[in-house]
């Protein structure tokens, strides 16, 4: 899905959560540092987000294990952006935003 990236602090769902129903979270980290906007990293797949368990409350950790553009790769990663669906854990992965750089669009599948 074409779009502009997201960095630290991206709002993410995943539908189905752990147990159950989604579970919402941020984006915690990046692995890596050379290509930023605004100051901030680029989100590039590996990234992990800090989640939280929509029926206990308890914060877990989930890494981003593919998905992004097939256009834009950065240390060989796959940059990730704003409306990706990706599969992880036990369901899809929603990136919500705000953008990292909304000026710029990825245009690419």
């Amino acid at each position: 899905m074409p779009g502009p990236p997201v960095s630290i602090g991206c709002a993410v769902l995943l539908s189905p959560g752990a147990a159950g129903p989604p579970d919402s979270g941020v984006l915690i980290a990046v692995p890596q540092g050379a290509v930023t906007a605004g100051g901030l990293p680029l989100a590039v797949v590996g990234a992990t987000c800090q989640m939280v368990n929509s029926v206990s409350g308890v914060p877990y950790p989930l890494p981003i294990p593919g998905g992004g553009s097939t256009g834009v790769s950065i240390n060989g990663m796959a940059m990730l952006r704003l409306g990706d669906v990706i599969p992880a854990g036990p369901g899809m992965l929603t990136l919500l935003g705000p953008p990292a750089a909304p000026f710029v669009t990825d245009t690419g599948a």
